[in-house]
């Protein structure tokens, strides 16, 4: 409890990089009592450590989405939007799976009001519309803001999720993705918004079955970014830890140079033919020790980083 914030963030993430498939559990267990935590980013990193760990393991998905749900319940602001954004992965990571939950967070509604989050709780609105009895309803109070919301990617949201709903359920989704089209072409100021728009209505005019391959088609998977290092890789920094290339993931040859490099220089093979000895970094020429061709190498064997950022 006492340990600085930036050793709790360390900590939590090295905590999530060696769980294994066997001790989820407790460790979902023990990101539950995080999130409870007073310290806001914090306890956002605990959430999407519960997410991580739901995407990597698909046996641990079931006990992980029961552990927002039930964060979802402390309504807590900051909790809500976090928790939102999680299931909005965890559903694309596996999409049949948890239809039955989006009712019940559908149900705190009320309390998105972070962009992100409102436009994750809109994406899952349109692509489990067939599961939400009263969608017509929650899509409807939105598009009637839609002008008031200043973020682009929620007013986008809303319009794919109206298309969405039509291509489902057209004879309920007709009127209110009409509204969402007129309102995205006539009155929107973003011309990402109203480009967006004016394609989804010429594909709905032109060939609906366009417009379904379009607006319905099957995202990839969210996928976590691999830490793994290859053996070879991870010798080398071995060899280099307690060096920048810890810190970089890259073994020292690739951002630091010997000053000769740095002039121009060729290296290896290409040095030793200009003249000079690549295991030593000195000049093998007549002539002055500390020049050769003109260029200074009197310290070419100090190195030097370089490392643009």
């Amino acid at each position: 409890y006492n340990d600085p914030i930036y050793v709790k963030y360390e900590k939590l993430d090295v905590l999530v990089r060696i769980c294994s498939e066997r001790n989820t559990e407790p460790l979902l267990n023990e990101l539950k009592e995080y999130a409870r935590e007073v310290d806001v980013d914090f306890v956002r990193r605990a959430i999407q450590a519960i997410g991580r760990l739901a995407i990597r393991y698909e046996s641990s998905a079931d006990k992980a989405v029961k552990v927002l749900i039930e964060l979802l319940q402390l309504k807590a602001n900051s909790v809500v939007q976090d928790v939102v954004v999680v299931l909005r992965d965890v559903f694309r990571r596996y999409p049949q799976n948890f239809a039955d939950v989006v009712p019940t967070l559908c149900e705190h509604i009320d309390y998105v009001n972070e962009p992100d989050a409102k436009a994750a709780l809109i994406w899952i609105l349109g692509e489990y519309s067939e599961h939400i009895s009263n969608i017509g309803n929650l899509l409807s109070t939105s598009i009637e803001s839609f002008l008031d919301e200043e973020d682009e990617g929620v007013q986008l949201a809303l319009v794919n999720s109206a298309v969405k709903f039509f291509l489902k359920r057209p004879q309920q989704g007709q009127a209110l993705v009409l509204k969402a089209l007129q309102t995205a072409t006539e009155k929107c100021a973003n011309p990402d918004v109203r480009d967006r728009a004016y394609i989804y209505w010429r594909l709905l005019s032109a060939d609906p079955n366009s417009a379904r391959a379009v607006a319905l088609v099957e995202m990839p998977p969210v996928e976590l970014e691999s830490a793994s290092l290859s053996a070879p890789l991870l010798e080398e920094l071995i060899a280099e830890l307690g060096s920048v290339a810890s810190v970089l993931q890259k073994p020292a040859k690739l951002f630091v140079y010997k000053k000769t490099d740095k002039a121009g220089v060729p290296r290896d093979s290409e040095m030793a033919n200009a003249g000079f000895d690549s295991a030593e970094g000195g000049a093998t020429s007549a002539g002055d020790n500390n020049t050769t061709g003109g260029i200074d190498t009197s310290n070419e064997g100090e190195p030097e980083l370089l490392i643009s950022f």
